[in-house]
């Protein structure tokens, strides 16, 4: 891919976090793994920046935020406590390697897993389980048994629509998008028939809907680009998960990548709208209260976003 000048010193001067220098020169410049620059910045992960600041409140025993342990705490408050923390470092690019996060995960570990294999015990969300699978397999777990038995729950779980739901429903929506994107995180070859199978439905339910299609009328914080996903939804969510999975092509894609193009800034960023866009809406309910955890500022370019968004161009061939 080809970058603009401006916009490719501005995601990867010196200002720029390291996990996004190491995605744009991955993911858009096609550098290998052993290319100085992706060396260097990955070395800094974990000790500047984002990741960095992430890791440096965590508790000596494992935790963020709460001093107990217990399943309950390392959920909750949302979005500070410890689950939520690990998903974004997963998405940062840090490892089961830094022995901060090895301590963490084996915490989350020992307090989520239960016989039933879903990450969650009775009554777990397809949303929590599909963001750990998603989260342990960034981190280097695909060996472990007990993300096995999470994917196996999550390929279970599937509709008869193709869809899943993170609550009690026969169908499936457009907002429960986690369990895919726990699959697009296992590598093509590690994927057996079954997860194969259940990706072939899952992606012809966005599809089939446009990625935006549901209800009576257009869902508008789907249309506001946010960072942190958590569980939350946006086109750019559904564009990212589809196009990992190799449906960049797919011509029903076209709208929704049209609409993506005519969200960019005229310098070639992409704004962050908000953190959680759903919390914005009238309509929308939260139960208890929740902490937004950010790694840049609303309403401004972002280089995440930017990063995320022309990565989907660039599967898309556009």
């Amino acid at each position: 891919m080809i970058l603009r000048r401006g916009l490719r010193e501005w995601l990867l001067n010196r200002e720029s976090d390291p996990s996004v220098r190491v995605r744009v020169l991955r993911e858009l410049l096609d550098r290998s793994e052993d290319d100085n620059d992706i060396v260097r910045a990955q070395k800094e992960i974990g000790r500047k920046g984002w990741a960095a600041k992430i890791l440096g409140e965590q508790h000596p025993t494992g935790q963020w935020v709460t001093s107990g342990t217990s399943a309950a705490e390392l959920y909750r408050p949302k979005y500070v406590a410890t689950n939520w923390r690990l998903l974004v470092l997963s998405d940062l690019g840090v490892t089961r390697k830094n022995p901060r996060v090895a301590k963490a995960v084996s915490l989350f570990l020992r307090r989520f897993s239960g016989p039933a294999g879903d990450l969650g015990g009775t009554g777990s969300e397809l949303c929590f389980t599909g963001n750990s699978v998603r989260m342990l397999a960034r981190f280097g777990y695909l060996k472990d048994p007990r993300l096995r038995s999470a994917v196996d729950w999550l390929v279970h779980h599937q509709k008869k629509d193709g869809g899943w739901h993170c609550f009690r429903s026969a169908t499936g929506t457009l907002d429960c998008w986690e369990a895919l994107s726990g699959f697009a995180a296992i590598p093509a070859s590690a994927r057996t028939p079954e997860i194969r199978h259940a990706i072939e439905r899952g992606a012809e339910f966005y599809l089939k809907r446009g990625l935006v299609r549901e209800g009576p009328r257009p869902y508008r914080p789907w249309f506001r680009l946010h960072y942190p996903v958590h569980y939350y939804y946006d086109i750019l969510v559904g564009l990212d998960v589809l196009t990992s999975l190799g449906y960049g092509h797919d011509p029903r894609l076209r709208p929704a990548l049209e609409r993506l193009e005519g969200m960019r800034n005229r310098d070639g960023s992409w704004n962050m709208d908000a953190l959680h866009p759903d919390t914005e809406d009238p309509a929308y309910q939260f139960r208890g209260p929740f902490y937004p955890l950010g790694v840049e500022v609303p309403e401004r370019p972002s280089r995440w976003i930017t990063t995320t968004a022309l990565t989907v161009l660039k599967r898309a061939g556009r």
